[in-house]
């Protein structure tokens, strides 16, 4: 499956890990026992910021295999983390173009990747687009 190559869906889910990843940094404490990273709820909340849509499981599956096949996210116990090699590449982008376009751009420039073992259950795509949908319903009038 990594002979695929780099799909837009990798750009999109890894900028959306990244984000979500830094927006969230605030509000940890230093002391906090929470572990760094974000839940999955949190990266289809930035990814449909990004792109006004919600991937479907089976491409945040198959990007975070690309992606964490490449060194550049890890995902354990629920949390999506941006590795270190993925935070040089983000802070590394040339600025001027759409988040996501540039870091398609930069995909294609890095070896292609080898798929991990790693699978999104449908329960836990759905959960996780219902506890989203669940922070962005608006009160009826």
């Amino acid at each position: 499956m990594g002979q695929d190559g780099w799909r837009r869906s990798d750009a999109w889910i890894f900028v959306a890990v990244v984000m979500a990843n830094g927006a969230g940094r605030h509000m940890r404490s230093a002391t906090t026992r929470r572990p760094e990273g974000v839940r999955l709820a949190d990266v289809l909340s930035m990814a449909d910021h990004l792109r006004q849509s919600l991937p479907d499981r089976r491409e945040v599956e198959e990007a975070v295999r690309r992606l964490s096949g490449a060194g550049l996210i890890t995902v354990g116990d629920g949390w999506f983390r941006v590795t270190p090699a993925g935070e040089a590449l983000w802070r590394s982008r040339p600025v001027g173009m759409g988040a996501v376009d540039t870091m398609f751009a930069r995909l294609h420039r890095r070896p292609l990747p080898v798929d991990t073992d790693w699978t999104l259950d449908d329960a836990d795509h759905a959960a996780a687009i219902l506890e989203y949908a669940g922070r962005v319903e608006t009160p009826e009038d």
